[in-house]
């Protein structure tokens, strides 16, 4: 007898959190997540679904994938950042209690991979208009090239990604990008106590000033104005003697509206210092308002909006949104966790805003 959908999503869920509990119980902080990989190449494998793998990145598809249609791809990572040193519950030992999950990892983005996990395997043997490839990719937390730049290189083109990431359920239909730069005022070392010397310090006040009040012309809709922020400064030697440099470090996140190399540009216009990133890779990414799959969220009652942190979508080639249960504001914090509930939501929610484009 065929089974009823809201018992197999019951099923899914049930296995959904089981899976969650071991990847939480497995240390797999970005570099170090081989055992998490291993965990879910396992737990597909024992579906008798073919895996791919390249290094901790793990891939799958579904079972009648047909070269002439396009192909969805569903992402997200099981690589965490190093525990909070605020923790005063075990980080590793996936503890459910009150209705909620505990352990590194659960809400960023554990929850979010295994429900996109389930859904996978909600549709794994269906006739569908689109072909679907789950991708569970590594060194996210780090925007590691051993990550998803790898894997997607790998797998078959895709016309566009949900990238799994803890956003209440709502569509984040753009991204901020980033760009981390390195930044040096040279000036001429002299004694402090005589006339003399040119201070590297004082030539970059000038600098520090300008991104303080600088504003780029264009606006995102959605995500605003470009924002950058000096958050280092280091200069001098010692008291006495007038600093010959001064070196500061610039956090600037990017919108839509230029790329990461226009405003590199436009700040070397602007600034005394020699200005050098340390990636012009990590870009703002959107997809259309106007999208299938956004159109069908927003259909389920689900706002968009745009989304000042970082995910995956920023290495990623092709449109995508970003989408999961769990809390962004909980991510990296001390005693992260998931309600159990926003799985089961997540595994709905997945399903859900996938069949318009699959099966209707």
């Amino acid at each position: 007898m065929e089974m009823k959908s809201n018992e197999n999503i019951d099923l899914l869920f049930e296995e959904a959190k089981a899976l969650l509990k071991k990847l939480i119980r497995t240390p797999s902080i970005s570099r170090e997540e081989s055992k998490t990989a291993d965990i879910i190449e396992k737990f597909l494998s024992g579906k008798e679904i073919p895996v791919y793998r390249k290094e901790n990145n793990i891939w799958a598809y579904n079972k009648r994938f047909d070269f002439a249609k396009p192909t969805i791809l569903l992402n997200s990572h099981h690589d965490t950042v190093k525990p909070n040193l605020g923790y005063q519950r075990d980080p590793y030992h996936a503890e459910e209690k009150e209705g909620k999950l505990y352990g590194l990892g659960s809400n960023d983005a554990g929850g979010c991979l295994v429900a996109l996990l389930a859904a996978f395997l909600y549709y794994y043997e269906q006739q569908l208009n689109y072909n679907v490839c789950i991708l569970a990719s590594a060194e996210e937390e780090i925007s590691g090239k051993n990550g998803i730049e790898m894997a997607y290189k790998e797998v078959e083109a895709c016309e566009f990604a949900i990238v799994g990431e803890p956003t209440l359920l709502h569509l984040a239909i753009a991204e901020k990008g980033l760009m981390v730069l390195d930044c040096a005022v040279k000036g001429e070392s002299g004694h402090a106590a005589r006339d003399e010397g040119n201070n590297a310090i004082y030539e970059a006040l000038s600098d520090l000033h300008w991104f303080k009040e600088f504003e780029f012309e264009k606006k995102s809709a959605l995500l605003g104005k470009v924002k950058m922020n000096v958050t280092l400064i280091e200069s001098g030697t010692q008291h006495n003697v007038i600093p010959s440099l001064c070196k500061y470090v610039v956090d600037v996140r990017t919108t839509e509206m230029y790329s990461n190399e226009e405003v590199l540009e436009i700040i070397r216009k602007h600034v005394k210092a020699d200005v050098i990133p340390r990636s012009t890779r990590l870009s703002s990414s959107k997809i259309e308002p106007g999208h299938p799959i956004v159109l069908a969220g927003k259909k389920l009652g689900k706002k968009v909006y745009g989304s000042p942190t970082l995910s995956d979508q920023a290495l990623l080639p092709i449109p995508s949104l970003k989408l999961g249960p769990g809390d962004s504001a909980r991510s990296h914090m001390a005693d992260e966790f998931i309600f159990v509930k926003e799985i089961y939501d997540g595994v709905q929610f997945y399903i859900d805003i996938l069949k318009p484009l699959l099966i209707n």
